[in-house]
């Protein structure tokens, strides 16, 4: 690789994040060769990125979508949004090839350029160019439209495509987080279930708050959430439909039901049933014939279960052995043993989209730490650690995880954030009230 081309430069210390998995974009594959270190040592450059302001019909919506396109790309880490003020050159029409001294001028390794139009019938389109500033290639140019009130996806699906032709990993941003969201004093909190897009934008309220509501959690499809609510002072495990609203029991069960999940096909739901004894199993449920399946037996408490990606095993908590440890079993619940090495007690497992990693969290020594592991236990490594670190969630492409942590005063509350997976990158999501309990969903797109 040529060390005149910087942006492939940049890209080889992008390798450092992909924890060393073999890319599928022609340029990250060039940049692989100088992969030298893991996930963990050298610093991480991000790319210089030049995003000016798009042109269009309306300026100001064409300046909200470049306002939205620049945030979602520097809060991943990965890449360095340039100063426009610093920008020579004024873009005016994105079919013409930019002149790439200007912006090499302005030490921009790559240029994304793009225009937003009125489609017509309540819709707008966009256009948009990606140039590799140094050898003066386009790297990527697609169109899109959407309804107009859903503008800011189309800067979320080009945040995406420029962030999988430069990394070579799916990107996330056309997504978004179902949550759990907090108002009132500390004793007295009411619960809502909400939902927003993953930068904590549009936020809107799923339930009113007259019931407790707990661990929300998506279906595949992105249509429908499953959760714990608390009716007449019963756990009970619901679907909502988030188009219609509507919601439906999962199975009349005698004993509490909680932390429920969907399989990968959407076709079951996994969660833990509670006894009279204290004592909780774990069971499945099959949503189209309504019937249930005991999957754990034991003497203590199994729960928090999360499938594999391809639904063959299930990871989850339990303390049969006297310490709550993570344990993985086959799907119809034979062959459980346990992963978790440290010491401390380790809960909410979730299974990574890709399956190269159980995110946790471990409390050890009063501290609450978020990590990940590898499904055999090992490479166990802490990512971030707070005075109450709760219930990691991932980010569709496998790289990025949020949690919620909450706050030491009394007058404070939850909030949630985003880390990645080298545990360099921790940022708060902002939502308006306070927060817990996020679920990231599928790509929408």
């Amino acid at each position: 690789m040529s060390p005149k081309n910087p942006l492939q430069y940049a890209l080889a210390f992008i390798c450092l994040i992909a924890v060393g998995l073999a890319l599928d974009s022609g340029f990250a594959t060039r940049a692989q060769a100088q992969l030298k270190g893991t996930q963990t040592e050298g610093t991480i450059a991000p790319i210089p990125i030049a995003i000016p302001l798009f042109v269009g019909d309306d300026p100001q919506l064409a300046a909200n979508v470049s306002d939205v396109l620049q945030a979602d790309l520097e809060r991943s880490g990965l890449f360095r949004p340039l100063d426009r003020a610093s920008f020579l050159e004024q873009i005016r029409d994105v079919n013409a090839v930019p002149r790439f001294g200007d912006w090499r001028s302005v030490q921009a390794d790559a240029l994304v350029v793009g225009r937003i139009v009125n489609a017509g019938d309540g819709r707008v389109g966009a256009e948009f160019r990606l140039w590799d500033v140094a050898s003066g290639k386009q790297l990527a140019g697609q169109r899109f439209s959407t309804s107009a009130q859903n503008w800011r996806r189309i800067a979320h699906m080009i945040a995406d495509s420029v962030y999988e032709r430069l990394t070579g990993e799916k990107g996330y941003f056309d997504t978004r987080v179902v949550f759990v969201d907090e108002t009132g004093p500390a004793q007295n909190r009411v619960k809502r279930l909400a939902i927003m897009d993953q930068d904590g934008a549009n936020v809107r309220l799923l339930t009113q708050g007259k019931e407790l509501v707990l661990t929300p959690r998506f279906s595949p499809t992105n249509q429908e959430i499953t959760y714990m609510s608390y009716t007449s002072d019963q756990p009970k495990v619901f679907i909502m439909n988030l188009e219609s609203g509507r919601r439906e029991l999962v199975g009349d069960f005698p004993g509490m039901t909680f932390a429920p999940r969907f399989s990968p096909d959407g076709q079951r739901v996994v969660m833990s049933l509670g006894t009279p004894d204290g004592r909780s199993s774990i069971y499945e449920m099959d949503l189209r014939t309504r019937q249930p399946r005991r999957l754990t037996e034991s003497s203590g408490i199994d729960t928090s279960p999360s499938y594999s990606p391809d639904g063959r095993q299930i990871v989850f908590e339990s303390d049969r052995d006297g310490t709550q440890k993570l344990y993985v079993m086959n799907a119809d619940g034979s062959g459980a043993h346990p992963i978790s090495l440290g010491g401390g007690s380790y809960s909410t497992p979730v299974w990574s989209p890709r399956g190269d990693y159980i995110a946790f969290t471990q409390q050890a020594g009063g501290r609450f730490l978020i990590g990940v592991m590898k499904p055999d236990g090992s490479g166990e490594r802490v990512l971030t650690e707070g005075f109450h670190n709760e219930g990691p969630t991932w980010a569709p492409n496998g790289r990025v995880l949020m949690f919620w942590r909450d706050s030491q005063s009394t007058s404070g509350g939850p909030k949630i954030y985003s880390v990645d997976i080298t545990g360099f990158n921790e940022r708060q999501v902002t939502t308006p009230s306070f927060a817990s309990d996020p679920a990231w969903s599928p790509l929408l797109n």
